[in-house]
Parts: structure tokens; C-alpha cells; sequence
């Protein structure tokens, strides 16, 4: 358990190193990206989910984008299949309610039902790769201020980079918590079931103490509920960003909209 809660922090500190790098994609204004990724989830989860063709021309992007701020493509996609299990449960009842035959490879008969359901699958690990690129990229710091600066309310922004900075301190407690049981539980490899509430409840305990000292810290060096503007890496809205907003956009948009791998199915028909 320690070993894959380590594992879990490090990951988090990868993408924050990752973020530091320098490349054009990283020197870019983090509202441009975070523009663009936004334009980019609004277009592809409006694609019907019959046109699973139409989703997998939007894999583009994250790779794309991750290519050019130095993110793995291999790494990229063992993080995004992370939501797997979450997206697959949704989509799983496809199956059973939509047997109607689209087309057969040999024995084998391909339904509306496995259409849609691999349909939601892709969505769901293109949208998490969008936004692992678009957190690799900028920073949860930066994201969340460029949110602030486009006018999203400040609670809504300090809130949600709280929950982020939460997890470290939630994961940073676990460990101490499952080293703690190490050293006292004599090789045992598992908890029994009936004290996982116990130790649940202990960590919860923990990390909101924690959690509460460090707001202390925080009101005494002057936080007033904003995210602050000096500390970090602010950058200007030059040509570029317009550039890269513009292309992005117009490129996903009339992705939508004219639907290429379609029109060129119907063109080879």
C-alpha cells in the first residue's frame, strides 16, 4: 500500500516538474491553453456517439500538444487509462440495450450498443489526457489563476486548487499512517476489514488538522482568499496566444462541423 501511495505523489510531482520545462507550449499564456482545451471537450463530447470514427480524429490533440511540451505519449496514455473503470461502468448498459447489428467481422457482430460504449470510453481518456497535457504544460497553480483572471469566480478557483494541494496532504498522511502500521504489524501484508473504518476515519481526522494548520499559516502571512499574482510565472497575451487560440479553434470547430472521416467515407462510397 505505502509502495503505491509513493507512487501516486510521485506521479503528482512529475506532472508539477513536467510544468517547469521550457518549450513553446510552456511559454505560452496559460489562459490561451486553457481556452483551447475547453473549445476542444466542448466539441468532442458533443460528437454523437454513433460516430466513433469522428472521436478518434480528436486523439490529435493530446498528442499533438503533448509532443510539443516533451510529455511521453506512452506515459500520457497510462495516466489517462486511469478512468477506464469509471467511464466503462457508464457505458457498460450500452451493451445489454442497444442490440441493434451495425456490422459483422466474420462470426462476430459489432452492435450500436459497443459503438457507444466504446465511444464513451475514448471520451473519457481523451478528455483526461487533455487536461494531464494541459496540467503538465501550465501547472494546477497557474490553470487555476488563469481561471481567476478570466473573470471565473475566485472561490470557485481557490477551492478547487485547495482540493489539488489536499491530495498531497492527504497522501503524505496515508504514508506516515501505512509505515506506522509497518512497524507494528509484524509482516502483516493486509488490515483486517473491520478496522478499515478505523484507519478511514483516523486519516480523515489527520489530514483536516493538518489541513487547518496550514490555513493558519496561510491567514498569517497575509492570504486573503485570492489567489495571489506574485509568486509565479506571469506572462502577457501576445500574438502567439492569439495564434494558437485561433488555429486550435478553428481547427476543432470545423472538425465538428463538417465531420472529415465521414464526409470522406461517403466521398469513397
Amino acid at each position: 500500500m505505502r509502495n503505491r501511495l509513493q507512487h501516486a505523489l510521485c506521479e503528482l510531482d512529475a506532472l508539477e516538474r513536467n510544468a517547469r520545462a521550457e518549450s513553446p507550449l510552456h511559454r505560452l499564456d496559460a489562459r490561451a491553453k486553457l481556452l483551447v482545451t475547453a473549445v476542444f471537450l466542448a466539441t468532442m463530447l458533443s460528437i454523437p456517439l454513433s460516430r466513433l470514427s469522428e472521436i478518434l480524429l480528436y486523439a490529435l490533440y493530446p498528442i499533438l500538444t503533448a509532443s510539443a511540451c516533451g510529455m511521453r505519449l506512452g506515459t500520457l496514455l497510462r495516466r489517462s487509462l486511469v478512468v477506464i473503470p469509471f467511464v466503462a461502468l457508464i457505458g457498460v448498459f450500452n451493451l445489454f440495450y442497444d442490440r441493434i447489428p451495425v456490422f459483422r467481422i466474420g462470426p462476430l457482430t459489432i452492435t450500436d450498443g459497443w459503438i457507444a460504449f466504446l465511444s464513451i470510453v475514448l471520451r473519457g481518456v481523451l478528455s483526461v489526457g487533455a487536461l494531464l497535457v494541459l496540467i503538465g504544460s501550465t501547472g494546477f497553480f497557474e490553470i487555476c489563476r488563469a481561471m481567476q483572471r478570466l473573470g471565473v469566480p475566485r472561490f470557485f478557483t481557490v477551492q478547487l486548487l485547495f482540493v489539488y494541494r489536499y491530495l498531497y496532504v492527504l497522501i503524505d498522511e496515508a504514508i506516515r499512517m501505512s509505515q506506522a502500521r509497518e512497524a507494528r504489524s509484524f509482516d502483516r501484508r493486509s488490515l483486517p476489514l473491520a478496522v478499515w473504518g478505523t484507519v478511514i476515519g483516523q486519516l480523515l481526522i489527520r489530514t483536516l488538522d493538518r489541513a487547518e494548520q496550514i490555513h493558519r499559516a496561510m491567514l498569517a502571512r497575509g492570504f486573503t482568499g485570492r489567489i495571489p499574482d506574485y509568486g509565479a510565472h506571469r506572462t502577457h497575451w501576445r500574438r502567439e496566444e492569439t495564434v494558437y487560440l485561433l488555429a486550435w479553434s478553428a481547427a476543432l470547430l470545423l472538425a465538428r462541423a463538417i465531420g472529415p472521416v465521414e464526409t470522406l467515407t461517403h466521398l469513397l462510397r
